[in-house]
């Protein structure tokens, strides 16, 4: 059993750092209760959507450098997992790009945390399915039915995975491939041959990009299936996507749409998102770049009518239905202080003296706060009569396009086959 003191350590280190873990969120709680609140009722709605094939609308919050958005996604999915939500919390990055669903599937995938389990999430999940259950009946009914659009290799896969004939092997093999990894044709085809079902599943070709849309919405369904209230995406660092190219930032409005719930023609049942950006995103991108207008005009050169006018949807979101955290009082700043001194007092088993440098800064920023009393601290602990003088520095944001992510798409809408 973990100590309280390594529980201590590892939060400061982890508030030191500026990147908030588990241990840190628990520690401090949530300031943002009107966003908590907001997101409890997303979760219910997400919850009783599923019931009726509904997916509930997705959340956007932003708040300035240091604000703590990361934190309070961090404490979001901890109050999504007591729901007994999976839920994942994924970072955009030049490995997950926003206009990339094959990518963002993937990292959803492994980054997944299944309530009460430690293992890989969909194979745990998997473990939890019960062909006998209502859930499991409902989602198999599904699955079969042309009204799913679904590639027939779901059904497939879901069928070979309940038959009690077929190996550890394959069944570890369907469930890679529901999280994201290739399974051949022909390997299907051998697969079903075996079990003498060859003829009961044509598997048609699919390209990477709608293979991975649609696990989006199987895996959703399959959670549901497997007794947990639903799946929730949260998606930090969205304000990266202000440094693609023009054409990847208006691929990448086109696909938050699907999330937040606002395509007519397809919907997750099951699926809620709630996405973390930066504020000054909507005055340096949408405004100075001028990406309101000339976004969905790119789309619309390349003849993709559809995704321009998610595009402009989502845009409007950015502008008119995003969450602003609410900046800490005096007694916000206060009640952290104390969390603070009293974690760090544990982790290292001392008296943390009264802080008196970083008031000094005038900063509207908590983690401009944190790491000050942590530094101050850190300091006086090693030199007791050091008075140390902390200088804060204004991060300027950077959307300067960058190259180094515009890196090949796996999801061109013609896509290639799997």
């Amino acid at each position: 059993m973990i100590s309280k003191q390594i529980e201590c350590r590892r939060a400061i280190e982890a508030l030191r750092s500026g990147v908030p873990n588990r241990d840190a969120v628990l520690a401090l709680g949530c300031e943002q209760t009107a966003i908590e609140e907001r997101f409890r009722v997303q979760l219910k709605d997400a919850k009783e959507g599923a019931k009726e094939g509904v997916q509930a609308p997705g959340l956007l919050i932003s708040g300035d450098f240091g604000a703590g958005k990361s934190h309070l996604l961090e404490y979001l999915q901890h109050v999504a997992i007591e729901e007994n939500f999976v839920c994942s919390k994924v970072v955009i990055s030049k490995e997950t790009p926003l206009h990339d669903p094959v990518k963002l599937y993937r990292s959803a995938a492994e980054a997944a945390v299944v309530p009460k389990r430690r293992g890989s999430a969909l194979t745990e999940v998997a473990t939890q399915l019960d062909p006998e259950n209502e859930a499991y009946m409902k989602l198999d009914a599904w699955v079969h039915s042309p009204d799913s659009k679904l590639n027939s290799r779901f059904a497939a896969t879901l069928f070979l995975f309940k038959l009690g004939r077929i190996n550890m092997e394959i069944q570890n093999r369907i469930v890679s491939f529901w999280s994201g990894d290739p399974l051949g044709t022909g390997d299907i085809k051998k697969y079903l041959k075996e079990c003498g079902e060859r003829a009961t599943y044509k598997i048609e070709t699919a390209n990477l990009r709608d293979l991975a849309i649609q696990r989006f919405q199987f895996a959703a369904r399959l959670i549901l299936a497997a007794g947990y209230s639903g799946w929730v995406l949260l998606v930090d660092e969205v304000e990266l996507i202000g440094r693609y190219s023009l054409l990847q930032r208006a691929k990448s409005y086109a696909e938050m749409a699907r999330w937040f719930g606002k395509l007519t023609d397809q919907k997750f049942p099951g699926l809620t998102a709630v996405f973390a950006i930066m504020s000054n995103f909507e005055s340096y991108i949408l405004e100075e770049k001028n990406d309101l207008e000339v976004s969905p005009r790119k789309l619309r050169d390349r003849g993709w009518e559809d995704l321009a006018k998610q595009a402009e949807r989502v845009m409007r979101t950015i502008q008119k239905e995003k969450v602003r955290l609410r900046g800490p009082d005096t007694n916000a700043i206060q009640r952290t202080y104390d969390k603070v001194r009293e974690i760090h007092a544990q982790a290292y088993g001392w008296e943390p003296p009264p802080v008196l440098s970083v008031d000094r800064l005038k900063t509207t920023s908590m983690r401009t706060y944190v790491k000050g009393w942590i530094t101050e601290w850190d300091l006086k602990r090693l030199d007791p009569g050091y008075k140390p003088e902390i200088e804060g520095t204004e991060l300027k944001p950077d959307y300067t396009e960058d190259p180094n992510l515009q890196v090949p798409s796996e999801e061109e809408p013609e896509g290639r086959p799997e």
